[in-house]
């Protein structure tokens, strides 16, 4: 018998090998999901880490194309930003990882899985979800949750018994990942804490950023992104580039106050470089071939698959007609975008694309080979007609 433990390496996860191997007297099989945010040295490090806890074996999966194919692609489509801010750097991975734990469980002949989220966040409810889901007769074990323990009192546990713990690992849980990093702890515990400089960490400061001006140019196919300054490139290896060009410039820094699927206000900090610079550019796109109805009904569906994958809900049948939805959406969705990273700004400069509904007849604020002065004269004295309607009725003219 034996345990398959999601594992990253952080404060948690490195508090449950222990802890699992001591209270239920079985192996306990460290599972890490690449789904983006380690470096080589990092992976090594991890293993390292799961090793020297005790783990009877330690596997680590590639990931990073699933997330992006699966969900990461309809977060760009939908142009998905929580309260209009956050751009769901960690839901989206717990999808994926959850999958991939419980495969490797069956592969293992685990009779159990488990993860190190807390009683208090938004992970354990998708984590729960979806392994509750897929897991299929294996029991889900969270220790972290049902002990009620604070991060102080994990740190202590491992301590005592000779684990080294770093002590920025008790001050902050980090989340790394493909589509950005979160950082939570300390002062985002309050709703005007401001975090120090050394707790950021991926982007430079804004202001230290170069004071030169980094240009992009984005290709574009159905509203996926194919190319970096005319270089063709697969998303993901895009997506890195994008992070890396965009932390040396500052770019993607942000604080999202929101609630959480339990009910409470949350506060989370990210960096998002890559996030920040597809989604405008995305946008911008998207106003140049798509029509005015197709625009105002895909930002409502487009934040309704939002909160699907953030709140837990990724598995509802509904997600799925909502991805047939954004995919019909993205079929001219297809063109090049211009943006210019400048300390800590992604500004989009412009998008052209052979299915621009921009028309060299017709000039705005100039003239118009649509249509003559007459019939702009007859449609200014129709328009808005019902509200005087109203007006009249209600006694108001």
């Amino acid at each position: 018998m034996s345990i398959a433990l999601a594992f990253s390496g952080g404060l948690d996860t490195s508090f449950c090998v222990p802890y699992l191997k001591e209270e239920t007297g079985q192996e306990v099989h460290t599972v890490t999901v690449d789904t983006g945010g380690f470096s080589g040295e990092e992976k090594r490090q991890i293993d390292a880490r799961a090793n020297s806890l005790g783990a009877a074996s330690h596997t680590i999966i590639d990931a990073r194309g699933e997330l992006w194919s699966r969900v990461l692609q309809y977060l760009v489509k939908g142009n998905v930003r929580r309260g209009g801010v956050y751009p769901l750097c960690v839901g989206p991975e717990r999808v994926v990882q959850a999958e991939a734990l419980v495969n490797a469980a069956k592969d293992l002949g685990a009779n159990a899985v488990a993860h190190g989220s807390t009683g208090a966040g938004n992970d354990q409810i998708r984590f729960d979800g979806a392994l509750r889901l897929l897991a299929d007769g294996l029991e889900v074990m969270t220790p972290i949750r049902s002990l009620h323990l604070s991060r102080e009192a994990s740190t202590a546990y491992l301590q005592e018994r000779g684990f080294a713990v770093e002590a920025k690992t008790t001050d902050y849980s980090v989340n790394a990942g493909l589509w950005g990093t979160t950082i939570g702890g300390k002062e985002t515990h309050r709703p005007d804490g401001v975090l120090p400089e050394e707790a950021w960490v991926d982007t430079v400061a804004p202001e230290a950023a170069p004071d030169t001006a980094r240009p992009l140019a984005i290709g574009w196919e159905q509203g996926v992104p194919v190319s970096l300054d005319g270089e063709a490139m697969e998303p993901v290896a895009l997506v890195e580039t994008l992070n890396r060009i965009g932390a040396e410039h500052g770019v993607g820094r942000g604080v999202h106050v929101g609630d959480t699927i339990l009910g409470i206000k949350g506060r989370v900090a990210f960096e998002a470089p890559a996030a920040a610079i597809l989604l405008d550019a995305h946008l911008e796109l998207e106003k140049v071939v798509l029509t005015h109805l197709q625009l105002t009904h895909k930002a409502g569906l487009g934040d309704l698959y939002g909160r699907l994958v953030h709140e837990g809900l990724f598995f509802d049948p509904l997600a799925r007609d909502l991805e047939a939805f954004l995919d019909s959406t993205q079929q001219r969705v297809t063109g090049t975008t211009h943006t210019s990273l400048y300390k800590g700004t992604a500004r989009v400069l412009g998008a052209s694309s052979p299915y621009s509904l921009f028309d060299a007849g017709a000039r705005y604020g100039e003239d118009s080979g649509l249509w003559d002065g007459r019939d702009a004269e007859g449609f200014a004295r129709i328009y808005g007609i019902q509200a005087r309607l109203a007006a009249r009725a209600s006694g108001e003219e």
